[in-house]
């Protein structure tokens, strides 16, 4: 009888010998039950927080430059959300503040050197609400971001579009003003606070701490509905002029969310908060910016499923175009992620070849609900943590345990092989 080849298996076999070296150096070997070994020079860390509260993820470049992508703070009932992780005891931010000063650890770090917002809605910045503690350091409550900042200092803190939000997306609710007030607190101290700057190659640069192999970008694709054109740092709206249109289709702001396009060496990695790309079955076809943005980015090897995998997020084309090797869903929510959503992420038809999809917490009434697909997912509740070696050729993906902070390993998966050519 013949043996079935797994392909990931006879990629990694047939690479170079120093990207089998770059993996045996870089932190890779780590089984279940152990701790994950500490970020090294070099490796290029994205963990994506499980706190069952929102999205946040911590990336660590190869040379020790931080950044923070979100820190969000619901505070839904347990009955559509899931439960707080590790526990109720602290709120999210503080448990993603002390997070991310934990991995800082590894690269002598105890600041952050950028946090990114992707939009102002709760499950990204924080909810605040009557229980939420006032800031001794500005005129602001304690809630997912300003929780983190009381916990880590924060050099650059950039969103997408301070000072003026503009449109029709007033910020009149609790969680929106109160995240701006931080944003003008930090300003008044002379803190940096910057708008995203679509197009821009070097807003999120290395700060050159330590010296790396091979080259790594963040490139800024989308934000405000405007979409870089992959020239130059030139861009293109999505959205058509306000006046043009009916108050219900006003562009809101999960349309609004940023996104970005890590690249190290050929390994690629795509996020853009909550943006989505349904159009009312092509009635409003601009509202589909999540595509556009997906086509700035072109081929990946890591993809985040935007908006939590919600029935308006990936399209076909998205999954099309961006064709990762894994999948991550940051889900918190009884309806993420989609059934639909599962089905494109898993369908050989978008694309060919052997995919891995996570999610870090996913209800237990989801999983019954959406069986046929979530009993695919390789996790269903953890920190999922991609690792990139030296130089970006190879890379793992660890699930970790989100019940406490020992940062133990439930699972392993990889190495695989970076396919993705830099553009």
């Amino acid at each position: 009888m013949k043996s079935k080849i797994n392909r990931r298996s006879f990629l990694f076999a047939m690479a170079a010998a120093p990207l089998a070296a770059a993996v045996q150096q870089a932190g890779f070997s780590v089984t279940a039950g152990a701790r994950l070994t500490p970020w090294q020079p070099g490796n290029l860390d994205i963990h994506h927080i499980a706190t069952g509260r929102g999205n946040s993820t911590f990336i660590l470049m190869p040379d020790g430059t931080s950044l923070l992508i979100d820190a969000g703070a619901t505070a839904d009932a347990l009955d559509v959300s899931f439960h707080p992780r590790p526990n109720a005891e602290r709120r999210p931010g503080e448990w993603i503040g002390r997070y991310v000063l934990r991995h800082l650890r590894a690269a002598n770090r105890s600041s952050l050197d950028y946090l990114m917002v992707t939009h102002l809605h709760p499950d990204h910045i924080g909810e605040v609400t009557d229980t939420s503690p006032p800031s001794a350091q500005g005129p602001y409550k304690l809630t997912g971001i300003t929780d983190v900042a009381e916990i880590v200092p924060i050099d650059t803190l950039i969103d997408r579009a301070f000072p003026n939000y503009g449109g029709p997306l007033g910020q009149t609710a609790s969680f929106a003003q109160n995240y701006v007030a931080y944003a003008k607190s930090r300003v008044s101290k002379g803190l940096r606070v910057e708008r995203f700057r679509v197009g821009s190659g070097d807003q999120f640069h290395p700060r050159g701490y330590r010296e790396v192999p091979g080259t790594f970008g963040i490139r800024n694709l989308v934000a405000n509905g405007e979409v870089w054109t992959g020239v130059g740092e030139q861009a293109k709206a999505m959205f058509p002029p306000l006046d043009t249109l009916a108050p219900r289709d006003f562009p809101n702001e999960n349309m609004c969310s940023t996104g970005i396009r890590l690249r190290y060496g050929d390994f690629g990695y795509f996020t853009a908060g909550d943006l989505t790309s349904y159009t009312y079955d092509g009635d409003l076809p601009w509202r589909d910016v999540l595509t556009a943005a997906a086509r700035a980015a072109g081929p990946v090897d890591v993809a985040t499923a935007d908006h939590h995998g919600l029935f308006d997020g990936l399209s076909a084309d998205t999954v099309r175009i961006l064709k990762p090797q894994a999948w991550v869903i940051p889900t918190w929510h009884i309806s993420q992620p989609d059934i639909l959503q599962l089905e494109r992420m898993f369908s050989e038809r978008l694309y060919p070849g052997p995919r891995d999809v996570f999610a870090t917490t996913v209800m237990h009434e989801n999983l019954l609900a959406n069986s046929r697909l979530t009993k695919r997912l390789r996790s269903n509740d953890g920190h999922i943590v991609v690792r990139v070696a030296p130089g970006g050729g190879v890379f793992s993906i660890f699930v970790t345990d989100n019940g406490d902070e020992e940062d133990r390993v439930k699972l392993s998966t990889g190495p695989y092989v970076s396919t993705r050519k830099a553009g």
